[in-house]
């Protein structure tokens, strides 16, 4: 079987109209251009240094998008864990840790369950090889597009693989709305939501002491799989988001941008008592 060959180059060419979400993402959009206006300074030169890096290598998506000057940081509030909750966030903290290590057979079995997830019946030719750009890889090796987060980040794509398949190919293979003719690569863009998700619940600097940090651990007592049902949640706003802002290539850190800022609004709702009651949790299942 001959797979087609998906494009990962910035175009010119003009936006198409979308069909899905339009009014109601087009609204979050407008609310969040006020919420960065203060630092569209700030912004538009973060930007140009992302964009400018686009094409340099597999680390070019990950990373400097997330400045915390951007966001605030929030203020550091009180916060006591259930023993639960500490136990769990602690687990999840040590699975962050784990860089992805292709000389790890556990590891590349995992991506390779990947791989016959993704395409039952097509048959990998190696371990390097041009087909895993079919599935948005960056180059012939996925090994190197893990530098920037690590092996968690595999471990949110199976367990969407698994948990919401139809949404899961959905987005694999574009095929909610109408797109641009220059679209994101899927495994990548999975890589950078992990990455985002890590960032904004400031799970890298021990307890959490923003409010969305904060939050999460206690919704983290409530389900085990809390990080990762966010992270389909996430991955599902993504790209609806994509598809109101009419978004092409060159486009992806401003959508992941937004994406945040509506995410940790609808994560700190205060009716909001498990990952299920977001919002957007209805995505996964259009």
């Amino acid at each position: 079987m001959r797979l087609r060959r998906r494009r990962f180059i910035p175009s010119c060419s003009s936006r198409r109209r979308v069909d899905e979400d339009d009014i109601f993402w087009t609204q979050r959009k407008d609310d969040d251009k006020l919420a960065w206006s203060q630092n569209s300074a700030q912004v538009t030169s973060d930007l140009l240094q992302c964009f400018s890096n686009a094409m340099v290598g597999p680390r070019s998506w990950i990373g400097g998008l997330f400045n915390n000057k951007l966001f605030g940081g929030g203020k550091t509030l009180d916060s006591s864990f259930t023993p639960v909750q500490e136990a769990r966030l602690q687990k999840l903290q040590e699975r962050m840790d784990i860089p992805f290590d292709e000389t790890r057979l556990d590891h590349r079995a995992s991506l390779l369950a990947l791989w016959k997830i993704c395409f039952p019946n097509v048959r990998l030719s190696g371990f390097i090889s041009e087909q895993w750009k079919e599935m948005g890889w960056q180059g012939c090796n996925p090994a190197t597009d893990f530098r920037g987060c690590g092996f968690v980040s595999l471990e949110n794509l199976l367990f969407f693989a698994r948990s919401y398949p139809a949404c899961f190919f959905r987005l694999l293979f574009k095929k909610g709305g109408k797109r641009a003719d220059w679209e994101y690569p899927f495994a990548v863009a999975g890589i950078n939501v992990s990455f985002m998700l890590i960032q904004m619940l400031d799970m890298s600097t021990g307890k959490p002491k923003g409010r969305t940090g904060i939050h999460f651990a206690r919704l983290l007592g409530e389900d085990e799989n809390a990080f990762d049902v966010l992270f389909c949640v996430a991955f599902a706003m993504m790209d609806a988001q994509w598809l109101a802002m009419k978004a092409s290539y060159m486009e992806f850190n401003d959508v992941l941008r937004t994406t945040r800022i509506q995410l940790e609004r609808e994560l700190c709702l205060e009716d909001v008592k498990r990952i299920s009651d977001i919002p957007a949790y209805n995505l996964l299942f259009r």
